[in-house]
């Protein structure tokens, strides 16, 4: 009888140290795909900015053919916007973009990975 009570139990559920390891591996895989994750983030952050810039350029050089500017000339987004952009991009990391004079590239304000090569 004493057998019968025994097995039971043991089929009853998963022991602590069971359980435990299960929460220890889910942990050792969540430190290793979290950074990971937020690291694509960024790097998908980062490319879509810099598209942005790539556009932002390429609707500048149109409006100083256009409008025959040289080089120093001075350009704003309300010039580039609706006629050479359908609207004004944004930074997806939250980051404000300078248009610059004509001739220069355009900048983001985080900087880093956030500029024209």
């Amino acid at each position: 009888m004493f057998n019968l009570i025994r097995k039971a139990r043991a089929e009853r559920g998963f022991t602590l140290v069971e359980i435990m390891i299960v929460v220890l591996i889910i942990g050792i895989l969540l430190a290793i795909a979290v950074p990971n994750f937020v690291r694509a983030r960024e790097s998908s952050r980062a490319r879509s900015c810099v598209a942005n810039l790539k556009q932002i350029d390429a609707a500048k050089e149109q409006y100083a053919m256009d409008n025959n500017l040289s080089d120093g000339a001075t350009c704003a987004m309300t010039n580039l916007v609706p006629t050479y952009l359908k609207s004004q991009p944004s930074c997806p990391s939250g980051g404000t973009y300078t248009v610059g004079a004509i001739g220069t590239n355009p900048t983001c304000s985080i900087g880093g990975t956030h500029v024209l090569p």
